[in-house]
């Protein structure tokens, strides 16, 4: 799927980079998404005034480590799917599904069963107690 669910595990809350990193390195690190983007979603390429950085992390449930893959800069739009647990939670659940169905060409069910991977994927990362933290991505900015 071009646009997908990243259910971060409750553990993970508030670990993100503005938690980290200072107001000015944050700045610098989501301008480089936005100068990558071109002033369009990195996700479903669509022109946006105002685009929002997001952290892509990945999850190695064997080791126990959060990684950071990339900031990326994208729509309002593709940040809600992203985000769907938050989503559903402020009432845009049936906005981000049509967003998704459209972004990714599939359908309601394809839409139910991607969800629904993503939220056992989410159960199974629940189940560790404590995630490290691998931000060695950010090195290519010193």
């Amino acid at each position: 799927m071009k646009l997908d669910f990243e259910m971060v595990p409750d553990s993970c809350w508030y670990s993100n980079l503005r938690s980290i990193l200072s107001p000015a390195q944050w700045d610098v690190v989501r301008r480089d998404a936005y100068s990558r983007a071109q002033g369009r979603c990195m996700i479903c390429g669509a022109p946006a005034s105002r685009l929002e950085a997001h952290e892509h992390w990945s999850y190695d449930e064997k080791n126990c480590v959060q990684k950071l893959e990339t900031v990326v800069a994208v729509c309002k739009s593709c940040h809600e799917v992203i985000h769907i647990g938050r989503t559903s939670l402020t009432g845009g659940e049936e906005r981000a599904c049509a967003h998704f169905m459209k972004v990714n060409g599939c359908s309601y069910a394809e839409y139910r069963k991607t969800l629904g991977a993503a939220t056992e994927a989410h159960r199974r990362r629940n189940a560790v107690a404590e995630w490290k933290l691998d931000v060695s991505w950010l090195k290519r900015f010193t």
